[in-house]
This record gives C-alpha cells, structure tokens and sequence, in this order.
C-alpha cells in the first residue's frame, strides 16, 4: 500500500463521510458546502449554492470566506476521494465540524440534487483575465461575478472615461453609459476613452466604440438622453452598482435619491481644479447595516451651482486618479472583497500628492434613513 493510500485509510477513519442527500438537507439548514473540484470540473457543473473553491486557493481563502473555526462546512469533489483529503486539510487548519460528501459530485448528479453550470470561461477569457484568475480573493469564482455584473456609469466624460475603460477591461460584463453631449476637442485633453477621429460624434457612441475596441465580450448599453427624475428610476433599474461621473448637484442629488431608493450602492467621484473627492454611498455591509448617501455628506440646502470645470479649469490628469480609484471601488464592491470606501470621504490634493479621509457618518435626518 502506497504512503498516499495508507493516508487516505486514516483520513477515512476520521473524516465523517455523509450521501448527498444528506449533505443537501445539512446546506439547507446552514452548513457551507464546498466544491474543491479544479475550475474545468466545475465547468461542467457545481452544486447550487456551493462555495467554489479549489484545492490549491483553499487554505488561502477559506478564512475569509468562513472565519468561524466552529462554521459546519461540507466538502466535495468528483468522487469523494480529494475531498476526504481538503476535509483533513481543514481539519488541520482547525475547523472542528468538517465533513465529506460521499461519492463526490457524480454522486450528487445520480441523486438528481440542485444544480448550477456557472459561466465557462473559454481559451479567450482565460488568456485575457489571467492575472484576475492567479489571484486568490478573485479567481474563477470572482471572474465569474464580474461577467454577470451590471454597472451604470453617468456621465462619457473625466471621470466616465477611466472607469468605463477599466471595468471593460476587468470584464464587468454589462455596462450602460448615460451622456447627451457630443465629443468637443477642449474633451480630449482629460477625457481620454474620446479621439480626434470622433470630434462632433455623440459621446456615448465614441465610448462604445472605444470600448467593443477593448473588449468585444462585453455588453454597451448606451443611453443618450440627460438623466433627470422623469427617467432615472427607468435607468438604474436592473443594475448592480452605479458610478457617478457627473459635474452638476442637481445630477449628483438625483442619481443618489434613485440609488437609495432602488437600493443600489453608488460609487462617488469629483474633481476641481487640482482636487478630487472619492466615496462608496449607500452601501449595505454583511451585517445589514446602511452607509451615509451623498445627501448625509452634502445636505441640499438650495444652493446655487459651485463652478464647473469648464468655469475654473482641472489638470487633465486629476480624473484619471479619480476615476481609476471610483473603478477600484466598483471592482471590491461588485467582489465583496476588502473594505469599501463607505465610512470615510477620500480626497486627493495633486499639488502635494496628499491623500485625506473625513469619517462620514449617515446623518440620522437624512432622507435615506428610511430605508435603514
């Protein structure tokens, strides 16, 4: 008997082995359960609701996913063999209530138990996304989400352009831009997703076509129209995220009323001159708790306009920082990785290359707090 055989008769002799039938019903009631099968097998199928997490992430991740060492947790493979052996590996690593599916998941598929086929990513995606898929905290799983994300972005301009071209590029597989404007050469000096070549040409077809450019894979959807409250409840609908790239209030108030309304997280970007201003609004944390809206940290009170860029100028840099930091934040929200900018207000002051942040609290008065 080989060293591996005489491993797995002891890992046998500990590792409690249940049907999948059972290990259904315990999934049902709470407990995790994890498919360790390599990405090419869980192509072709997975358990619903599972934990993807192969073999070789899993120690990496699994105390991220499950930090509770005492968590019920269910492992399974193709035939119950690898599994019995990420089970003792969990076992070592000190969770206590680990057990093995029996049979693996051609057991599961016999018993006829609920099932996904996830998103296959193919030869392309995988030689296009390959630095997103060495990457623990991303991988197969996460490359996944993204596909199946919906971003609306308002505004093809500064901070639209970077964000726009960075989350095609990361493979967010819908994305809606909202724009009225047309591409005017004084746009080209910040605005970059925009060329000489698309001067006078509406700025949401500059954009798509920029973007099909970069990835042909992903979803465009162009709205042309100035978003306002008589459409932007019909816009935001069906999107996950929204990042904002607008230079007005009336826009900023209208798109963060829609968002905490719909409940929709929203991605916040400005920029003035040499400042920039970046912040997560509206989001809802694991333990169901609301961050402040736009409306917590710049109350309403009637105003007029402060100057726009086109009033008071910006270095033609400053939104690619901006925007670039906005895209970061969509990709840890849309990830449910790291920690979200929503308690804090970031700013960024290029003349001195200093970052700040101002703790936001969600006003207790505000208008969102009817949704808490």
């Amino acid at each position: 008997m080989s060293l591996k055989q005489q491993r797995l008769e002891i890992i046998r002799a500990n590792i409690p082995q249940i049907s999948p039938h059972e290990a259904y019903a315990r999934q049902q009631q709470g407990s995790a359960l994890i498919d360790v099968r390599e990405p090419g097998s869980v192509e072709q199928g997975s358990p619903a609701g599972a934990l993807r997490l192969s073999r070789s992430f899993l120690e990496v991740m699994l105390e991220k996913q499950l930090p509770d060492p005492d968590q019920a947790i269910i492992t399974l493979c193709d035939s119950g063999v690898c599994s019995l052996f990420a089970a003792d590996d969990l076992h070592r690593l000190g969770y206590t209530n680990v057990v093995s599916v029996s049979g693996g998941y051609s057991a599961w598929k016999v018993a006829a138990l609920p099932s996904d086929t996830p998103i296959q990513l193919g030869s392309d995606a995988r030689a296009r996304y390959a630095r997103h898929l060495v990457i623990p905290e991303i991988s197969d799983q996460g490359q996944e989400k993204l596909l199946q994300s919906k971003v609306l972005i308002i505004g093809a301009g500064g901070l639209g352009s970077p964000v726009a071209l960075y989350l095609a590029a990361a493979g967010v597989g819908s994305l809606g831009i909202v724009d009225d404007d047309v591409v005017d050469r004084s746009n080209l000096q910040r605005q970059i997703i925009h060329d000489e070549a698309h001067i006078g040409v509406s700025k949401i077809e500059s954009a798509r076509y920029r973007l099909r450019s970069l990835n042909p894979a992903i979803n465009i959807h162009a709205h042309n129209l100035r978003l306002d409250d008589s459409n932007v409840d019909e816009l935001i609908a069906g999107y996950d995220l929204v990042v904002d790239g607008s230079d007005n209030l009336a826009t900023r108030y209208c798109v963060n009323d829609a968002c905490v309304k719909h409940a929709v997280t929203l991605v916040y970007g400005a920029v003035f001159r040499f400042q920039g201003q970046v912040a997560v609004f509206n989001y809802r944390d694991a333990s169901g708790e609301l961050s402040a809206c736009y409306r917590c940290l710049f109350v309403d009170n009637g105003v007029s306009e402060p100057p726009t860029c086109s009033d008071v100028g910006v270095l033609g840099v400053l939104p690619g920082v901006i925007g670039t930091l906005q895209a970061t934040e969509a990709l840890k929200v849309l990830l449910g990785i790291g920690e979200p900018l929503t308690g804090a207000l970031l700013s960024y002051d290029a003349l001195s290359a200093g970052f700040r942040k101002t703790k936001l609290q969600a006003e207790v008065g505000c208008s969102c707090r009817k949704y808490a």
